[in-house]
């Protein structure tokens, strides 16, 4: 039931990977392929920048279960 955008990474540098769209509600995720992986300039800022405006965040193999916990949350509340 969502549709998923996979973003440009050359369109607004730093920006995350996915824009996830369910219902009235959104949510970007930055992949990586660890916990420990360099973050590319902005990356932070935009993570922190647009989880307070709706749901964002890094996710890699070590928190994706707890990414997609929180997700489903946002998603359904």
């Amino acid at each position: 039931g969502c549709i998923c955008i996979k973003n440009d990474s050359g369109y607004i540098q730093g920006f995350p990977d996915w824009t996830i769209f369910y219902k009235d509600k959104w949510a970007v995720l930055e992949a990586k392929k660890e916990k420990n992986a360099d973050k590319q300039p902005n990356q932070p800022y935009y993570v922190e920048t647009l989880n307070g405006m709706s749901f964002s965040r890094f996710v890699y193999p070590e928190n994706k279960d707890e990414v997609l916990r929180d997700l489903h949350l946002h998603f359904t509340r």
